[in-house]
């Protein structure tokens, strides 16, 4: 009986820890589920710019591990026991970025891929510490909810929806955006961060989005513009 309950599909025991290419995919799924998006193989295969068949055989093999399942539609979910690796592994990522922001002074640009390279070797000691560091921060500086925090997803409007002569307020970047460490540095230096408040003075689906702050325009592509989330002021 107890030889034939292990083999049910139902209870996907899971043998040991994700590897880190897992953890990538984890961590993928947790964020597109988060924000009530599509969570299929194609979503995973250009958010980690990788073919489909490998993303295929990644997925395959973390549904026999028992990290996730598929629906009739091929809409993927976590397990419990996926979803509790996937939140640490957020919930630390941006607690490291705050602490790497508000205690170490490290540049806004930077810390996605300093948090990354901790996150990785951090111990559960070192961690709660440095979460008690920053234990006032509901969000990481991106405007992301640290899980666990009370806080969710703010921001709905993307910029590439709003009419000119609005006025709108960043609130929030997506996580994609956050690995290119050279848009993050435009961002900043362009004061493209959450909490700013700007005026919409011109929308094309073809040229972009040009806004206005104070003195200072700046216009987006259309593709970055869909990467910012707000709200019309």
């Amino acid at each position: 009986m107890e030889e034939s309950q292990a083999g049910t599909p139902m209870r996907r025991a899971i043998e040991h820890e994700p590897t880190e290419k897992m953890r990538e995919y984890l961590e993928v799924i947790y964020y597109l589920a988060a924000r009530n998006e599509p969570v299929i193989a194609a979503r995973l295969a250009e958010w980690l710019h990788v073919t489909a068949p490998t993303v295929s055989n990644m997925v395959s093999e973390m549904e026999k591990r028992g990290f996730i399942t598929r629906s009739a539609r091929n809409e993927i979910s976590l397990t419990p026991e996926g979803f509790a690796f996937a939140e640490a592994m957020v919930k630390r990522h941006r607690v490291l970025e705050c602490f790497l922001v508000e205690v170490m002074g490290v540049p806004w640009h930077q810390i996605h891929e300093e948090a990354v390279r901790l996150e990785h070797a951090l111990s559960p000691t070192l961690e709660s510490r440095i979460e008690a560091l920053v234990g006032r921060s509901q969000t990481c500086p991106h405007g992301n909810p640290i899980p666990g925090s009370g806080a969710t997803y703010v921001g709905t409007v993307r910029l590439a929806q709003v009419e000119p002569g609005h006025r709108w307020t960043l609130q929030r970047i997506v996580e994609e955006a956050e690995e290119d460490s050279e848009l993050m540095r435009w961002f900043q230096e362009n004061s493209l961060i959450p909490g700013t408040t700007f005026e919409v003075t011109s929308n094309s689906a073809a040229y972009g989005v040009t806004l206005k702050n104070n003195s200072h325009s700046i216009t987006l592509t259309p593709q970055i513009a869909s990467q910012i989330w707000g709200e019309v002021a």
